[in-house]
């Protein structure tokens, strides 16, 4: 099925659907993360540490993206999508580029390892194990695992046992004599988390491990006397997870969000990975005890969830084998006075992270949470870390007698549980604790402190384009925002008013919330760079970084505005659906995607507007879950220097040569040509970061004289 005629827009003689289909896009983006763990110009363990995301990022794609795809089958939904493609038509050719990915990340984790084994670093396949490896395996076998392993005869048990997702198993194909009889069997072993997948093996001079699975497939005989070993192999099955929290009619959000993830262990499979050393005999069994088709069994060369590689990646030492480290650096302006308060009074504030260090928003809170003047906190939680410095921050001013409000978004996809126990801890501490809006998530991130300085309230207001979490801060890039702007903090008083209480706000100053509003107002930004282009002789320009470009509403315009002339420059990390570089349609779109050791997360946009530049900073992304179905935030830059900061950020991401991708009009992306003058957009953030650091502090401070009462009488 073609579609050339899509919401108004039409292209004659052009037969190809004027959209990609998002998973196919979104599978070209794990790609781009193969591709760095395939570089040779990229460190050995970082190299690893790619193919281990490759591999995480995929079970969750399967998980959701694949499992939504299923469920629309099983529902008989057969309406293609805008690229023309039916859902069958979707598993079919997302089957197809799974394979092709998964024999180039296994082709690619046998040559970084081969690699690392001649550094040092050596995983030691079970053929290879020597003698003294096979003694100390069988004594480590003998006193920790054994103990510890369950075969489960599933072919016998009933009720059959439930097997995990996402766990690795050892699969044995045994049979015994019982009489005359031969009787055969099928035993799954699962491989306990908690024990270390990389098992050390004696040496000196390098550090050797074998694998945890081939520990027990070398001695699994101990596991089942009597029985003989006609075949074995390792599995994992992926189950669905794309659990839809039902949250409009529950009396306890809570207990329906723990409902919700106790039932992810009990979803249909999606699909099996198998080693390729398993019998095909065996191998088809379990995909008929699985429930699934041939077609969703995928054979791995090599080694299953290499996500475990992580274990490998952090080992002491092999500095030289690791990207140099970037050290985050204080702000500027912070080493300019060592009073916050001060600080974001003064002027607003930009913190790149994790170029600039995420300590101050730690700092601030904290500080909060101390200060007898400070009077309010309130603040939205979406991700946080396992043990955060903020959440016990805010339980402090809880208890302290400070009202605290905060909003938990329990139905953050994979970290409801996590969101549960803070919330539970956060109610305990007295906090007032808001579990999210019917019907949306809140993916707005915000924090508004109120404080009582002299004879007047000051409200200091913190939003960012990520999450208040100090783990990812450190490897994703985004942007936060400190300011005690009148306006802007009216708006954040009543965006916090709005969802604790049902409030409608009268008016917004600055900020765009509300989802059809933010839509719109995304809209009417992107037509009015269009006119503007249509009415002069200068064409528009837009520049946009985004983690995602999906909403057929926001490609069409972006369309309508190339076909007006409107320069457009998009920066999309992962999915796009937007077809760049068609003539009469897309020719003036051009979109690169960047992928380096930071993972890109920050939303900039920019609309050129005449010369009258305007920069808006956003939690949202250009899909439709985060215009229709979140509730999100946009707000603008109005001070000069911050706002030339951001468009030079744009600049140096869209001059990257070194680890840029184009998109090209079939779908699939190519690196930009190396220049003459090579530029690293990370890189060059980082080194502008540092330099900035060390001016600050050859700078004086600040000195500023205490201002004698005013007279009362």
């Amino acid at each position: 099925m073609s579609v050339s005629n899509v919401q108004g827009i039409s292209l004659p003689g052009f037969d190809e659907p004027l959209f990609f289909n998002r998973e196919l896009s979104w599978l070209e983006f794990n790609d781009r993360v193969l591709r760095e763990g395939l570089s040779p110009a990229v460190p050995l363990l970082e190299r690893l540490r790619f193919l281990a995301i490759v591999d995480s990022n995929l079970e969750e794609f399967l998980m959701i993206r694949v499992a939504g795809l299923k469920q629309q089958i099983q529902a008989g939904i057969r309406q293609a999508d805008l690229a023309g493609l039916t859902p069958e038509e979707q598993l079919a050719r997302i089957r197809e580029r799974i394979r092709r990915l998964l024999w180039e990340q296994q082709q690619g984790i046998c040559e970084v390892l081969e690699a690392l084994a001649r550094e040092g670093l050596e995983v030691v396949w079970r053929s290879n194990w020597r003698g003294e490896d096979r003694s100390a395996l069988h004594s480590y076998w003998a006193a920790e695992l054994l103990p510890s392993l369950t075969p489960l005869a599933i072919t016998e048990l009933n009720p059959a046992p439930l097997l995990a997702g996402q766990q690795l198993h050892v699969a044995l194909w045994t049979s015994a004599t019982r009489g005359n009889a031969s009787i055969e069997r099928i035993i799954a072993i699962p491989i306990p988390s908690q024990f270390p997948r990389f098992v050390a093996l004696p040496g000196d001079r390098i550090q050797r491990f074998a694998l945890l699975e081939e520990v027990v497939l070398e001695f699994a005989e101990d596991l089942v006397p009597g029985q003989k070993i006609l075949g074995a192999g390792t599995f994992v099955v992926i189950r669905d997870a794309d659990v839809a929290i039902q949250d409009e009619d529950a009396r306890d959000l809570l207990e329906t969000v723990e409902e919700a993830v106790l039932a992810r262990r009990r979803r249909r499979p999606v699909c099996l990975y198998v080693s390729a050393e398993m019998p095909e005999k065996l191998r088809n069994w379990l995909a008929s005890w699985f429930e699934l088709q041939p077609s969703e069994t995928f054979e791995v060369a090599g080694i299953l969830r290499p996500s475990s590689f992580h274990a490998l990646i952090q080992r002491v030492g092999f500095h030289h084998l690791r990207y140099p480290e970037w050290p985050p650096q204080v702000p500027a302006v912070f080493h300019q006075t060592q009073d916050l308060w001060e600080a974001i009074a003064e002027q607003d504030i930009l913190l790149v992270h994790p170029y600039e260090s995420f300590e101050p928003i730690i700092q601030l809170i904290q500080q909060a949470a101390e200060d007898p003047n400070v009077l309010a906190i309130k603040q939205t939680l979406y991700r946080t870390s396992g043990d955060s410095p903020i959440v016990q921050a805010l339980a402090e001013a809880a208890a302290k007698g400070k009202e605290v409000t905060v909003i938990v978004e329990l139905k953050a996809r994979f970290d409801e549980a996590r969101n549960v126990h803070w919330a539970r801890l956060l109610e305990d501490a007295g906090c007032h604790v808001i579990y999210g809006i019917a019907g949306l998530k809140i993916h707005a991130k915000a924090l508004l402190i109120v404080r009582r300085e002299s004879d007047r309230i000051r409200r200091y207001v913190h939003l960012s384009t990520g999450n208040y979490n100090e783990k990812t801060a450190k490897v994703y890039s985004d942007i936060g925002f400190l300011s005690c702007d009148r306006e802007l903090a009216a708006d954040v008083a009543s965006l916090f008013n709005m969802l604790t209480g049902s409030s409608e706000p009268t008016r917004w100053y600055k900020i765009t919330v509300e989802p059809r509003q933010l839509k719109r107002r995304f809209l009417d930004l992107i037509a009015r760079e269009a006119m503007a282009a249509a009415a002069s002789d200068s064409p528009g320009l837009i520049m946009a970084k985004v983690n995602a470009l999906e909403d057929p509403d926001i490609i069409q315009a972006l369309y309508q505005a190339s076909q007006m002339g409107v320069k457009i420059h998009l920066n999309v990390r992962g999915i796009c659906c937007l077809r760049p570089g068609i003539p009469g349609l897309s020719e003036n779109i051009e979109v690169r995607s960047i992928v380096d050791r930071y993972l890109e997360h920050a939303r900039i946009f920019y609309f050129y507007n005449r010369g009258d530049e305007e920069v808006y900073l956003s939690s949202a992304d250009w899909m439709r879950r985060n215009l229709d179905r979140r509730i999100e935030i946009l707000w603008p830059i109005t001070d000069p220097n911050l706002r030339r900061r951001l468009i030079k950020m744009l600049e140096i991401y869209f001059a990257d040569n070194v680890k840029a991708y184009r998109l090209l009009p079939n779908g699939t992306y190519e690196r930009v040509p190396p220049g003459p003058d090579p530029v690293r957009a990370q890189e060059k953030l980082y080194l502008q970061a540092v330099e900035a650091a060390k001016l600050a502090e050859l700078s004086p401070l600040r000195f500023h004289p205490l201002e004698p009462p005013e007279d009362s009488g």
